[in-house]
């Protein structure tokens, strides 16, 4: 194993700056999900260039892609790798970070099992993570189904998290339609539509304070209405309902519901809602995976955090139902600065701060796929846990 582990080291060493490079022409040239054309391109060329077999486009998604290296029947192991942009303020997520991290790791771990141990390596391109959730998409038509372990690192700042816990995400997109009429001569023929959204907004402010603290509401009107002088007979708004439990979150989507259609009775206004984006499902546990990742970090001298981190949504969660997931913080400098900032933005594009960060990511997770392949117990252990958290 020592010997593994040393090559791992060398192939990244050797090819870290190549992958540096990567990272710096996919942050100057930021496209958004699903339309990662030129930097889904980029990146399977850097797999093709070192003789992987890669499928692209993959799984019927244009920018997605699926590149292996086999070595007769064994364990499965799968690198995710992230790369769409933000509006506006490009990679200040980290995602040109987060996919050359992947494709590092599973280069490096590749060259040095060879053929000598039996399995899989795969490096999956999954798009779209800040809009859609490819990986959603691909979780239902069964991508990770024959996966022993998916893994990924993600670019952050400030504290190393092995452990993270997502949050279950539905969006909700609520529309009102009542009755137009001149706001001045005759008010009382019309049928005010953005009273009743403002209604919704007021009942989701009460919902708030009878959900559990760890619950997230929050929306945006997205039609308010034409102008003063005409009531307004059509509002939509888009929210965003979250929790650590999709369990919990669909009896919270119930009494969501109500409040609708409590505002369209009271304001004598038809109410219609449906889903306008992916939801998300929440990451699951995986104790024995977040243990053997801890011994990793610990066998490296790498300091981190053993509290859970929890915060947003990812599609990655749809994954963690499928097979064993591990959706590791990988810090990329040591002072907190927070993610969809033009500040991080900034961190994922400074050349002297993100080879240390590259290299750590890529070891990490290598390391962790070394483990998978060779220990099967511990990949014994880590679906029992899954199929445990499944029934939860």
């Amino acid at each position: 194993m020592n010997k593994y582990k040393e090559l791992i080291d060398k192939k990244i060493s050797e090819e870290l700056e190549s992958f540096v490079e990567l990272a710096l022409a996919i942050h100057g040239n930021p496209e958004l999900g699903g339309v990662e054309f030129k930097t889904s391109a980029l990146l399977v060329d850097a797999l093709k260039s070192r003789g992987w077999g890669v499928e692209y486009p993959y799984a019927g998604l244009p920018t997605a892609f699926n590149a292996v290296k086999k070595n007769g029947v064994g364990p499965v192991v799968d690198f995710m790798a992230e790369y769409d942009a933000l509006p506006e303020i490009g990679h200040a997520c980290g995602h040109n970070l987060n996919g050359v991290m992947s494709l590092l790791a599973g280069i490096a771990l590749a060259d040095a099992i060879g053929d000598k141990l039996r399995g899989e390596i795969r490096v999956v391109g999954t798009p779209a993570e800040e809009t859609n959730g490819a990986k959603v998409e691909m979780a239902d038509r069964g991508v990770f189904d024959d996966v022993d372990f998916a893994m990924m690192a993600h670019a952050s700042a400030g504290t190393m998290h092995p452990i993270y816990r997502s949050l279950a995400l539905v969006p909700v997109e609520f529309s009102f339609k009542g009755l137009s009429s001149h706001a001045a001569a005759a008010p009382w023929d019309g049928l005010n539509a953005l009273n009743a959204l403002q209604l919704l907004f007021h009942a989701l402010d009460m919902l708030r304070q009878h959900v559990r603290p760890e619950t997230r509401i929050h929306g945006v009107i997205t039609k308010g209405g034409d102008a003063p002088n005409i009531v307004p007979d059509f509002t939509q708004a888009c929210f965003y309902f979250r929790s650590p439990s999709r369990n919990y979150l669909d009896t919270v989507l119930e009494k969501a519901y109500d409040c609708a259609r409590g505002a369209a009775l009271c304001t004598g206004t038809e109410v219609s809602w449906k889903h306008h984006e992916t939801s998300f499902r929440e990451i699951l546990p995986n104790p024995e995976a977040e243990n053997q990742i801890m011994k990793v970090l610990d066998e490296m001298g790498m300091a981190y955090s053993q509290d859970p981190h929890s915060g947003g949504s990812t599609d990655v969660g749809d994954v963690s139902w499928r097979c064993p997931t591990l959706h590791i913080h990988m810090p990329f400098c040591e002072k907190y600065v927070a993610m969809h900032t033009r500040e991080f933005a900034e961190i994922t594009g400074d050349r002297r701060l993100i080879g240390k960060g590259i290299e750590g990511g890529a070891r990490i997770i290598a390391r962790m796929g070394l483990l998978v392949l060779t220990d099967s117990e511990a990949r014994r252990k880590m679906m029992d846990d899954l199929n445990m958290a499944r029934k939860k």
